[in-house]
């Protein structure tokens, strides 16, 4: 048993970099990475999948769920750190870095309230691994995954991840100290043996 934390599928904002709306969709590459990603999990023994309540990570759960007839469930702790009124912009259109520790976006979270946020919520991923009769699965986002792995889970000699990509997959122990055998993985996106790492960005 262990708790697979995945970043959704790609959306056509990712690949523009442009802030991303809640009710943006998978786009057709995002889709078939989602394939992917469902088919290296149909043998993973996923019994439960928690997931984001906003529209690329529904479709990515629902994929999923799909090909290993897991319970889905949504809880909207999940969500991307929230943009506020930048939202539907490009990055092109900023002179700051938006995902730096500074940069507090007009109407949205503040990073301290982001993490704050993911703090409550990784009770609740833990509570529900327990329960769980096989692993569970978690799809959220970029940002989500990020907190999560250095505030909560003990990474060893791995650095954290600066990007994470699109469907990667993060597997981790499910009692403390939460350790994390598998960093960021997409080898069910390129057909490799080994863990890849992601070098995506985009929220």
């Amino acid at each position: 048993m262990a708790i697979y934390l995945i970043r959704h599928g790609e959306t056509a904002s990712n690949a523009a970099r442009i802030v991303q709306t809640p009710d943006i969709p998978l786009s057709d590459r995002g889709s078939a990475q989602a394939e992917r990603l469902a088919k290296r999990l149909a043998t993973a023994g996923i019994t439960d999948i928690v997931s984001s309540d906003l529209r690329r990570a529904v479709l990515t759960a629902e994929i999923v769920q799909r090909a290993t007839a897991a319970q889905l469930h949504f809880d909207a702790g999940l969500q991307e750190r929230n943009y506020g009124d930048i939202r539907g912009r490009a990055y092109a259109e900023f002179d700051v870095d938006i995902l730096s520790p500074e940069y507090e976006p007009p109407g949205g979270e503040t990073w301290s309230q982001f993490h704050a946020r993911v703090d409550l919520l990784w009770p609740r991923i833990v509570n529900a691994a327990r329960r769980a009769t096989g692993s569970l699965a978690v799809i959220t986002h970029g940002l989500v995954c990020h907190s999560l792995v250095t505030r909560h889970l003990t990474l060893g000699d791995q650095p954290p991840p600066l990007r994470w990509a699109n469907t990667s997959v993060t597997i981790i122990d499910v009692e403390p100290p939460w350790q994390v055998r598998v960093l960021n993985s997409t080898t069910h996106l390129k057909g490799g043996t080994t863990d890849d790492r992601g070098t995506l960005s985009g929220l």
